[in-house]
């Protein structure tokens, strides 16, 4: 009897021991950082350990109170200075760092993590400060080191690229042989209230949107000018919205793992408002990258001085902080796939999507759509490489794991899907 109740004792310890995931390391304190740390939060049996990081601590202070658990823990790093990154992962040292700071920090902080043994995750592929300009290049040459030091890292892991990602691996999976044609379609339906406003980083965001579109066709890349192509798509819930053909990263990593796929194509809504906007913004030299030298008076009123400001920052630092937009936002957005090929020597179609709700998202975490889009899918990433489902040394993209499980949690997290078979795919 006293052996059976000292084994019946070690019980609650050996659960622990069996459920304890691990340490989480968030960099960012963003729209989207801030909606993976409410749904990291949300999830104490896989996250046991949260600590949330960013060039200004304040900002993390300010979200661990939102969220309310007095055990996550905050710091300070700039995520541009490795030797700084590296101090701050020794010391904290979490399983996986989940990278929601600037695309600019990507092969830094994966640097970081190299020196201190810690596994990577992010939501966006790098791109240099002064060239606008995304691809995976940089990051994919960062395989054999990573391999060799036995850390993971899942690269591309927010909704586009990420879900869109996991969606055709899913669909591949499932419902085709071979995949010939996809069409990534995303439409922000919402109304923010603003004149002007982005619904991510601002200075991202314009790069982004003012870069040259790109797609693939039988195994070439072909280059339009920005928004050149567009046509109207029709969206579930939403109806018609035109629909502009861009360069999107997810299409790079998606033709090399697919390679049956003949037509690869990434569209995009925006409002007549907001191209006007963005149309006045390029002609005045508001989206430039690069320095401009601005002679600037003193704060002390003793004189002037010359300084160097690039103009997109300076837009950025007056346009609506894209973290605040979400309570007057209305709407939603609608996120997906489309793809045709052949299942059983039959010609096929498939659309799989979520619709967001900006007002939902914002009574969970105080965020629109668009950053919450994003940050659920990192959480589930960091989920899935915790519960040892996508743990694999090397460097990887979404679509090259089991698409499974994580769309099972993306109907559990709040991202829930939906499918359309043999439909009119429209593009």
């Amino acid at each position: 009897m006293i052996i059976e109740n000292k084994i019946l004792s070690l019980f609650p310890k050996l659960i622990k021991i069996l459920t304890k995931m691990g340490k989480v390391l968030i960099i960012g304190a963003g729209g989207v950082a801030t909606v993976a740390a409410f749904k990291v939060a949300q999830n104490p049996d896989v996250f046991t350990d949260i600590t949330i990081a960013s060039r200004t601590k304040a900002k993390c202070d300010k979200l661990a109170k939102a969220i309310g658990n007095p055990n996550i823990k905050t710091a300070q790093v700039d995520a541009d200075n490795v030797d700084d990154l590296v101090k701050l992962f020794n010391e904290v040292k979490p399983d996986i760092v989940m990278n929601l700071a600037l695309p600019y920090q990507d092969l830094t902080i994966m640097e970081a993590c190299l020196k201190t043994g810690v596994n990577y995750l992010d939501t966006a592929n790098y791109e240099p400060r002064d060239e606008a300009h995304f691809e995976y290049s940089w990051q994919w040459a960062y395989k054999q080191r990573f391999e060799d030091a036995g850390l993971t890292a899942i690269l591309g892991c927010g909704f586009d690229p990420g879900v869109s990602g996991v969606y055709t691996a899913y669909a591949a999976k499932h419902h085709f042989d071979e995949i010939h044609t996809l069409d990534i379609v995303d439409c922000n339906a919402g109304n923010h209230h603003k004149a002007f406003a982005t619904n991510f980083n601002p200075e991202i965001n314009i790069r982004e949107i003012t870069q040259k579109g790109l797609y693939y066709k039988d195994g070439e890349w072909i280059e339009t000018e920005p928004l050149e192509i567009h046509q109207p798509i029709t969206y579930p819930n939403i109806g018609p919205r035109e629909s502009y053909l861009m360069h999107h990263e997810e299409l790079e990593s998606l033709v090399k793992n697919y390679p049956t796929i003949k037509l690869a194509r990434f569209w995009m809504t925006f409002g007549e408002q907001y191209l006007k906007y963005l149309d006045v913004i390029q002609g005045i030299g508001m989206s430039r990258i690069d320095e401009i030298e601005y002679e600037a008076p003193l704060a002390d009123g003793t004189g002037n001085a010359k300084v160097k400001i690039v103009p997109l920052q300076f837009l950025k630092a007056v346009l609506p902080n894209p973290q605040d937009l979400g309570e007057n936002y209305e709407g939603e957005t609608s996120i997906g796939c489309r793809i045709r090929g052949i299942k059983d020597g039959k010609e096929r179609t498939y659309y799989v999507y979520n619709n967001c709700s900006h007002q939902e998202a914002y009574k969970e975490t105080g965020m629109q759509g668009v950053s919450y889009t994003t940050g659920v899918p990192a959480m589930i990433g960091a989920m899935m490489f915790l519960k040892g489902l996508w743990k694999r040394p090397g460097v990887w993209n979404v679509e090259d794991f089991d698409p499974d499980p994580f769309m099972e949690q993306l109907n559990k997290q709040g991202l829930p899907w939906n499918e359309v078979f043999d439909g009119d795919l429209e593009v």
